[in-house]
């Protein structure tokens, strides 16, 4: 006869050490907050020691609570993967989730390289300007831009999220480049309203007044800006490296030096339990250094008089 703890206070404990917070762990499982205490409470007095130091809202896991959270990691994972071979999607399907800029102008255009060195593998891509919870939805892994502190999630900087105006040359035939970042000013400016304007005026040393959100055709993601641009109807601020194949064969130019960044960048992201799935480990073997090569190279065509 196993000598279990109650297993609705394991699973509790789990989700509390890979989540971070009793709050998100009690999401996840469909609890109250209540509950959650509760349950972590009773391992606790079985065990006959804490498992957690409460910081602010953070749960942060003792010694003890380090060691054990450690091997239910690997013994969750198991059981995981075990009932996944039931429905034959153990390593056969990779969800991928990530944005639409990041799926249009790099993964729709690299993923095959992964698929002919792993046939085996189905991949089924998420396009969404939302945050996909990894450790509810069916999601294995995602590419997002941030700061990489995601609680309950093991984080893989892939590079940083820079930006800079851009457009169609026929936008500025006949000018001398690169332009004074003051001119942007008088350009008409794609989706106006976006937070990296200011940073980018600012960057620049140009002092803005007024409503820079005013006007303009506003897009929702910088996919779209960047066809926008491509057209003809304005520069867009938009990151160098997922339009180096633009920027190469010259359908688009930076006509401005500088470029900017807010301190975010992508990275590429799964939760801390499944860090053993097979599928995942192959997927972050071939993702991570392939994108940090294509981001450490030179760009071909970039900043005019950058």
């Amino acid at each position: 006869m196993r000598r279990l703890p109650p297993l609705p206070a394991v699973r509790a404990f789990e989700a509390v050490a890979r989540r971070g917070t009793f709050t998100a762990a009690a999401s996840e499982l469909g609890m109250t907050q209540a509950a959650i205490s509760y349950q972590i409470k009773i391992l606790e007095e079985r065990i006959g020691e804490p498992l957690f130091v409460r910081r602010g809202r953070r749960a942060e896991l003792t010694a003890g609570g380090a060691r054990v959270a450690s091997r239910l990691a690997t013994a969750f994972d198991e059981i995981e993967m075990a009932f996944d071979e039931l429905t034959g999607e153990s390593e056969t399907i990779l969800r991928i989730a990530t944005t639409a800029s990041f799926a249009n102008n790099w993964l729709a255009r690299n993923i095959g390289a992964f698929q002919a060195a792993h046939p085996d593998i189905e991949i089924e891509l998420e396009v969404s300007a939302a945050m996909t919870d990894l450790a509810e939805a069916r999601i294995d892994v995602a590419i997002r831009s941030g700061r990489g502190d995601w609680p309950g999630l093991k984080s893989e900087h892939l590079a940083m999220v820079d930006f800079t105006p851009m457009c169609s040359p026929a936008l500025l035939e006949g000018r001398d480049l690169p332009l004074d970042a003051g001119k942007a000013l008088e350009m008409r400016r794609i989706s106006p309203q976006d937070r990296w304007w200011p940073i980018w005026f600012q960057s620049a040393g140009v002092e803005i007044g007024g409503d820079l959100g005013r006007g303009g055709i506003r897009m929702d993601s910088q996919a779209t800006e960047g066809q926008a641009a491509l057209a003809g109807h304005g520069i867009a601020l938009m990151t160098p490296m997922l339009w180096r194949s633009e920027l190469a064969s010259g359908h688009l130019i930076c006509p401005f030096a500088n470029i900017a960044d807010e301190g975010t960048a992508y990275w590429f992201v799964y939760a801390e339990n499944r860090r053993h799935t097979r599928k995942i480990a192959r997927f972050r073997d071939w993702l991570v250094p392939a994108f940090r090569a294509m981001a450490a190279a030179p760009a071909k065509g970039g900043v005019e008089g950058g």
